[in-house]
């Protein structure tokens, strides 16, 4: 058999040596997990904890749909106005309030001939839809003797009441409506001085009912 040429045969003989020598190589290395800098290490463990506290705090918070009341005297249409309050002043005007973010309310009154009416439109912005769902329960239980209004925001109620005084009668409906974190409170009443008598409850009830439907789609139209 003829001899390999010697730098082929140095180079057969010594190709084992070589992956051995790797291989002890390989097992000897520590791997790069292991040679990490300890501060590295922390570091990491620190920030996926932050990561975590961040998750798990956005998971906890509060919802709030709405941040801020929208504009009152615009919540109506005119449409709505020029129908419930005959004669008054289509641009109503806002109540002063000490925090127009938490509270703001419009009113519109007006007597033509003998008939008066007024009407109220305020939104009420609570801390989270929690807090408005609380607020909205406990006015409903105040407010006793009134019926559930379907379809209007996440909740509705309405209750209307007769009061006489010096002879004169004022019928008054209240409309309560809770969407998100939002309440909308609508009060409407009116009074008939040549009778003393009062309108309709009916004519009151869906008076302001229609108003607070109104207001909810203004509500719901700016958004949070």
């Amino acid at each position: 058999m003829r001899s390999l040429p010697l730098p082929l045969a140095l180079t057969a003989r010594l190709s084992p040596v070589a992956v051995l020598a790797c291989a002890g190589w390989a097992l000897t290395t520590p791997a790069a997990s292991d040679t990490q800098d300890p501060a590295a290490k922390d570091t990491t463990t620190q920030t996926q904890s932050e990561q975590s506290a961040s998750g798990e705090s956005e998971a906890s918070a509060p919802k709030k749909t709405y941040a801020a009341a929208p504009a009152p005297c615009t919540s109506v249409t005119t449409k709505t106005i020029t129908a419930l309050v005959p004669g008054a002043k289509k641009a109503g005007k806002e109540i002063p309030s000490t925090d127009t973010d938490v509270r703001r309310t419009c009113s519109w009154n007006a007597l033509k001939e003998y008939d008066y009416r007024w009407l109220d439109v305020s939104f009420e912005i609570t801390e989270s839809d929690d807090a408005a769902e609380k607020s909205y329960t406990s006015r409903v239980s105040d407010k006793s003797g009134g019926g559930a209004v379907p379809g209007l925001g996440d909740a509705g109620y309405s209750v209307v009441n007769l009061t006489t005084e010096d002879k004169q009668q004022t019928r008054e409906g209240v409309v309560l409506a809770r969407v998100g974190n939002a309440l909308v409170i609508v009060t409407y009443n009116g009074s008939d001085f040549e009778s003393k008598k009062a309108p309709a409850t009916d004519v009151i009830n869906k008076g302001a009912i229609k108003a607070a439907k109104d207001a909810v789609a203004a509500l719901q139209k700016q958004g949070g």
